[in-house]
């Protein structure tokens, strides 16, 4: 019975676990779409509000319209008289106290992770941590920069190396890139790797 109780365990603990990721992303977005009904309401006269409530009733629109809002903000990045509006409402955005900070921090970290361009996240490697002795696996994020860069004049690499089974939480490295092993699997596949704490390891690639 314990055979069969883990099989079918096996089965339904991936299911599960997706459609709760899934309702809990469909949950934000909607509230988000319901937010954005309400405050439509305040601005727009009474007649409206009937046509507004009947929208609520539509299963799946706050998710259209979202991903809707993205692609048109994305079109309206992609050509010149976007990004000049754009580069104002960041100048703006950079001349208030605090919200600069938080917005010039989350900016630098998003175009970094998400530019096509970029390194970060781009490979997995192997590196000695907590000790001598002892390997796991980090991400190369780039390379020391700022303050640090003038200390390490080495050829270093920024790691980020994430705990399991919580990638999300991690710690930050700036090693010789000597002492790191550059390995042929994927983030994907070193993310699974990780989360998986070692049960799901990826196919050994061939090296030429």
């Amino acid at each position: 019975m314990k055979k069969y109780l883990i099989a079918g365990l096996l089965v339904w603990l991936p299911l599960a676990v997706t459609v709760w990721v899934l309702h809990a992303v469909l949950g934000i977005v909607g509230d988000l779409f319901g937010w954005l009904l309400t405050a439509s309401q305040t601005v727009l006269p009474a007649a409206a509000h009937a046509p507004i409530e009947m929208l609520r009733k539509i299963p799946g629109l706050g998710v259209l319209v979202v991903v809707l809002l993205l692609l048109g903000t994305g079109v309206f990045a992609a050509n010149i008289v976007g990004q000049w509006w754009l580069r104002q409402g960041s100048r703006i955005l950079h001349r208030i106290p605090i919200v600069k900070s938080i917005y010039s921090s989350v900016k630098q970290v998003s175009d970094t992770l998400f530019s096509s361009s970029g390194n970060a996240f781009r490979e997995a490697v192997l590196v000695q941590y907590p000790r001598q002795g002892s390997w796991t696996i980090a991400f190369v994020t780039g390379k020391p920069g700022g303050e640090a860069a003038v200390h390490l004049q080495a050829d270093y690499v920024s790691l980020y190396v994430p705990t399991t089974p919580n990638p999300t939480s991690g710690f930050f490295l700036m090693v010789p890139r000597a002492d790191v092993i550059a390995l042929r699997m994927s983030v994907d596949e070193a993310l699974k790797y990780i989360i998986s704490m070692g049960v799901v390891a990826p196919p050994v690639v061939a090296r030429n």
